[in-house]
């Protein structure tokens, strides 16, 4: 097996567990108060990533009170931020349906990027957003939804949408720091962080008063095992051996995986509007990718 074929199937499984996040954020919704849940997810990787650190060796940077800022904003949106927003959202809607939404990230992280720091949009690009708009509203404004007998949320799906804002919010906040964080420090840094800020509200929520089934904490454990530490050390395996448009196209695979775990574990009956969202999100990520990749090369 060559080594881009390699790449490939590392991307492609990192993207697969990214998409599971879906189904444990929908199953951890049942059972854990959604801070609680945070700072479980975080108390398990956290030593995980310390781990990993010790082995390979990679220092801890050096960083200036600035970079602490931006960091600890960081850790506030994209771990503390999507988290929590995501296993609320998936008390109230479907796992379909935010499979649909998790798909934008890309689309919603360069869009935010062009809004906060001027950058020229690219044409690729605003195809790509018109595309994931279409994709989201879809299953905003459905006509079946009624005879699916799934569950559908407006606020839900809001929620899981200001998931992904969170998520891109970090992406801009990486691009503000004035160090070079590798992605194993960024990765033990941002977990850590993300206990530091979610444990004092999870204490809040006395979760020791409050009933807590075995299923939810499993799939916190899975969560923090698989997509976080297993997701991270695929996706730079595999990023590594092949270019990065190329490790771009596989993040269509994230909202698959999410919609297919959906059928598959949770039972859920998937639309038509939703096939119809995740289509027009699929073509929006690999048109950004393709059409973006021939614009730079022009």
């Amino acid at each position: 097996m060559s080594e881009k074929l390699v790449g490939y199937v590392y991307l492609a499984l990192a993207m697969i567990v990214v998409g599971s996040t879906v189904v444990a954020s929908k199953v951890t919704s049942s059972g854990l108060p959604v801070f609680t849940a945070t700072a479980l997810r975080f108390a398990i990787a956290f030593p995980c990533f310390l781990f990993l650190m010790r082995v390979t060796g990679a220092p801890l940077p050096r960083l200036g009170k600035r970079d602490w800022l931006l960091l600890i904003l960081q850790a506030g949106a994209g771990s503390v931020g999507y988290t929590t927003l995501l296993i609320a959202g998936m008390s109230l809607t479907s796992a379909a349906d935010a499979g649909v939404i998790i798909g934008t990230l890309p689309i919603v992280s360069a869009a935010i990027a062009i809004v906060l720091l001027g950058e020229r949009p690219q044409a690729s690009l605003l195809l790509a957003v018109l595309l994931a708009g279409a994709g989201v509203l879809s299953i905003a404004v459905r006509a079946d939804g009624a005879n699916t007998g799934a569950q559908h949320s407006l606020l839900g799906n809001a929620l899981i949408f200001a998931a992904i804002v969170c998520e891109g919010l970090f992406i801009l906040l990486n691009k503000r720091l004035k160090t070079t964080i590798p992605p194993l420090a960024l990765s033990t840094i941002m977990t850590g962080l993300g206990l530091a800020l979610s444990i004092i509200p999870a204490v809040f929520e006395m979760p020791w008063q409050t009933p807590v089934t075995s299923k939810a904490v499993w799939a916190v454990v899975y969560y923090a095992l698989v997509p976080t530490v297993a997701g991270f050390l695929l996706w730079y395996a595999g990023a590594a051996k092949v270019s990065g448009s190329e490790a771009a196209l596989f993040t269509a695979l994230a909202p698959v995986s999410a919609v297919v775990l959906a059928v598959v574990v949770l039972g859920e009956v998937v639309s038509s509007s939703q096939l119809t969202g995740i289509a027009c999100v699929l073509l929006a990520i690999g048109g950004m990718a393709l059409f973006g990749k021939r614009e730079k090369s022009g």
